[in-house]
Order: structure tokens, then sequence, then C-alpha cells
């Protein structure tokens, strides 16, 4: 049996064609990813279907060049290969690696969406996370034990963190870590400022729309409430924004994050207790806080205040 390079003679010795062309379409057998493509599939390929497949090759052989040389090519992020569609060369365009990177990137930043959040919070890692003091440890370590423990068992009930400790501490940074690293793993999060949601729900009070916000919030598979007791609530949205979100978490028992500035004592005591018009109420803040010892685990962070750093 002749080898490719052999049939490839003889089928150019055969032909009256046009010097230009002939020196065009040399230069297209003589790369080498056409020439092992012929190789693989010479029991599959006259020299008819060569002969026809020659436009395909030669746009194969040109746009691989483009892409060597970085320059636009026929699909953008995408790169040619040669393929058989029954007994004819034809070419698929695949994606580039970049453009698979960039995919993944993109789906990942899609996983995570955050409402109010510093932008700090999109690029936070792990791997990032200052380990300084024991406090910090042991809550990088429970963050990653919840990671492990939820790609384990998806479908049993994991309590989340509630990371409490003063300002600059690093909270948030390490639920947008958490979040991001969850992110890997096809998992939704969604991360809110819960200060500026509370403002965000008084607005939306009059437009009617109040109860389609608390659906999509209290329904995210994985939900983080970041510097809750940041400002004082009011009996409403204590109740019937904070209360309703809760009380559909606990029962569906949905992974839920909380950061603050208040131990869950001091939360609880006085921030849920007593409303904006100083009335208190302990037996309501109480129901809150059962649902939210429910939810998630009680973790100190302590250390300097990362903000004021120039």
């Amino acid at each position: 049996m002749e080898s490719v390079s052999e049939s490839i003679k003889k089928l150019m010795k055969n032909r009256n064609v046009d010097p230009e062309y002939q020196k065009l379409i040399q230069r297209v057998y003589a790369d080498s990813d056409v020439q092992s493509f012929l190789q693989e599939n010479k029991g599959k390929l006259t020299e008819n279907s060569i002969q026809r497949g020659e436009a395909k090759l030669y746009e194969f052989v040109n746009e691989k060049s483009k892409l060597a040389r970085n320059e636009e090519i026929f699909a953008p992020g995408y790169q040619p290969t040669l393929v058989l569609s029954g007994n004819l060369i034809d070419i698929s365009y695949l994606p580039t690696k970049e453009l698979l990177a960039k995919q993944a990137q993109t789906a990942l930043k899609h996983r995570v969406r955050s409402i109010s959040m510093p932008k700090l919070i999109n690029s936070a890692s792990f791997d990032q996370f200052d380990m300084d003091n024991a406090s910090r440890n042991e809550a990088l370590m429970l963050a990653n034990e919840f990671v492990a423990d939820y790609r384990n068992k998806p479908d049993q009930f994991h309590p989340g963190l509630y990371l409490y400790g003063s300002f600059g501490v690093g909270k948030s940074y390490l639920l947008g870590a958490i979040a991001n690293e969850l992110a890997k793993y096809n998992v939704a999060t969604t991360l809110i400022h819960f200060p500026s949601f509370a403002v965000e729900m008084k607005n939306a009070i009059g437009d009617n729309n109040t109860g389609d916000k608390i659906e999509s919030i209290k329904k995210a598979p994985i939900l983080m409430l970041d510097d809750i007791g940041a400002d004082a609530m009011s009996a409403w949205i204590r109740d019937d924004v904070l209360g309703v979100i809760l009380e559909y978490r606990m029962q569906a028992e949905l992974p839920t994050f909380f950061s603050s500035n208040f131990s869950m004592v001091d939360f609880e005591k006085e921030h849920l207790a007593v409303n904006q018009r100083g009335d208190v109420e302990p037996l309501k803040a109480k129901r809150i806080m059962e649902r939210v010892r429910f939810l998630a685990r009680e973790v100190t962070m302590t250390g300097n205040n990362r903000r004021s750093k120039a």
C-alpha cells in the first residue's frame, strides 16, 4: 500500500493546474497536521475525496497560521480541527484553551449573586485569607469544613457560620471566599449586604413587589447575610422580611451564613429586641434568634482592622 505522501505526489503530478495554485496547495500538503490527518484516515479517503477537500485543507492551514500570528480568525476563540464528514474532509471549530478558561471564569461569577457587596469579595479566596491569629485560623478551618461537607453530602442540612467580630477583620471577605469556593463545584450562592437590602425593601413597598424580592432571596441554595445588625431595624424588616426569610430557610434546612459586629447574645438583646421606635420586644427577638442559632454556628473573628491599611 502506497504512503500518503506518495499518493499526494501522484495526485499533484497527474493534475494540470495553475502554477500559483500548485505552489499554494503544496504548502497545504506540507503542513504536519494535514499530513497526520491524511495518514490517520488513508483507508477512508480516496484521491478524489482528497482533491475535493483541498479547499477545506487550505482553510485549515490558513486559519491555523493566523492563530499562530495572533491574528483574527474566522471564528474568534475557536481553533480549526480537521474531521471526516462521511468520506469527505471537513473542518470543526473547537473552543481554545483561553476561551474555555474565560467561559469557566464567567460561569463561576454567575454562580455568585452579589447584592450591594464590596467588589473585593469577587476575588476573595481561601488562599489569600490571612491566618495571623487563632480565631482566623479557626474561622477558615470551619469554612473549609463546610465546603467539604456540603460537597460530599449536598442533600443533608449543614449549618452555616455566624461570623462575629469588629470592623474590618475580614468577615465579609471570608463569606466571599466561601461563595467563590462553592462556585467551583457548581453551587450557587447569594450574598447580601443586609442594611442595604433593608433600604431596598422599604423602597419597594410603593411598587408592591416586596414579596417577589423576599421570594427570590429566601430560596437561594446558599444565602449569606452580611453586616446584619449594622443599622437599627424596623419591626417590619425584623418580622416580615428577616423573620420570613429565616423561617423558610429553617423549615427547608437551607444553609445560611451571617456576619455581624454583634455576638449572637448582643444581637438579640441590643438589636432585635429594640426596634427603631424604641419598643422592647424580647419575645419577637427570641423567635428570630432561635432561627439564627438553628441555621448557623457562631464563630468569633478578631484581628487588626484591614480597612484602615494604607
